[in-house]
């Protein structure tokens, strides 16, 4: 919980910061010297700070990914230490151990170097205890390093009974630690989806823990992919489960910085689409305004109630007016006029030859 604590405050400040140097940046290399740059809250600047956002988020989210599967590999298993496969069978693996202990036995060591290769021998020796043991060796590929704590785990079922505890318990924590947010204001963007991806991840994890062989989406497709490729090493189950819970904390809180910034982009492009309040607040402004319309010209014609010659004499100065320099002024009519005129003038000359 600690590093999911400090990943949320990660992705919540970092990028902000990082975007603002970015944007000052690209600013001085892409406005040339003396012109004037966007006013921090001009729509320009407003524009070019949420593109920025959310390439610096997408950016981001990317560099996570890739991190914890560095600090993945930086930690290493059991098999890699041996340099076995993940399906060696006891023989080979009792054979490796004992070519790895005549390099590596602290008996051999003399000078500088003997702690080190004495921390190596003991190294080695706990992954071949661990995996030639059968309960052990089925724990450690599903729950990785922290079955060396569960000293009173000794069957498989202790082993799958202790596991669902703590993963139970990690699931508890964390949905307490969303709620948590969310009522804080936090990660409200996509909040159903969010709860139905962590139901759907505490499902594989039960399904990775409980069953008695590995997936065989891992063991048959990533793996062999892994392999073929030489991306990395294969993976083994508590790996891709810890990499799937780093994976869904860092695109939670990504989505949750991304939905209010696409979600203004696309209002941004639709003309900003107004709200039902927004409207209302028209629809009152305009009906305001044509009641003020209303009382205005009801002054202007008060002078001429009761007098009909009064009000016949306004109705063709205004008739007249209309004409002169409304419709005579539009762009069609003036066209249309001096179409007719012009064939007139044509049709006179026509007339006099």
């Amino acid at each position: 919980m600690a590093n999911s604590l400090l990943s949320f405050v990660g992705w919540y400040f970092l990028p902000n910061l990082v975007t603002g140097y970015l944007q000052s940046i690209l600013y001085t290399i892409f406005i040339r010297a003396g012109d004037p740059k966007p006013a921090p809250g001009s729509p320009r600047h407003t524009r070019d700070r949420k593109r920025i956002h959310i390439f610096v988020i997408l950016i981001y989210l990317l560099y996570t990914v890739y991190d914890a599967d560095y600090q993945l590999r930086l930690a290493g298993d059991f098999y890699q230490a041996l340099g076995v496969p993940h399906d060696v069978d006891d023989k080979a693996l009792q054979s490796r151990f004992r070519r790895l202990t005549v390099q590596y036995h602290p008996d051999k060591a003399t000078g500088a170097d003997k702690a080190e290769i004495e921390a190596v021998y003991v190294q080695l020796k706990l992954a071949r205890d661990t995996l030639i043991d059968p309960a052990k060796r089925f724990a450690y590929d599903r729950f990785g390093d922290d079955i060396l704590q569960w000293r009173h785990s000794k069957t498989i079922r202790d082993f799958v009974f202790h596991g669902v505890q703590r993963t139970a318990g990690y699931y508890v924590a964390s949905g307490g630690a969303l709620v948590l947010l969310g009522l804080l204001g936090y990660l409200n963007s996509g909040r159903f989806w969010r709860y139905m991806v962590m139901a759907g991840l505490f499902t594989i994890e039960l399904y990775f823990m409980t069953r008695p062989t590995l997936p065989a989406v891992l063991t048959n497709v990533v793996n062999p992919f892994l392999t073929t490729t030489g991306l990395r090493q294969p993976y083994l189950p508590f790996q891709v489960l810890a990499l799937l819970r780093k994976l869904s904390i860092t695109i939670f809180i990504a989505l949750a910085q991304l939905g209010p910034l696409l979600e203004d982009q696309k209002a941004g492009s639709e003309g900003e689409a107004a709200t039902p309040q927004q409207l209302d607040r028209l629809d009152a402004i305009a009906r305001t305004s044509d009641q003020e319309v209303t009382r205005l010209m009801g002054l202007e014609l008060s002078p001429f109630v009761g007098e009909p010659a009064g009000m016949r004499g306004l109705r063709s100065s205004l008739k007249e007016w209309l004409v002169q320099n409304t419709i005579r002024n539009d762009p069609e009519v003036k066209k249309a006029i001096s179409g007719v005129l012009s064939r007139r003038r044509q049709d006179g000359g026509t007339a006099a030859e």
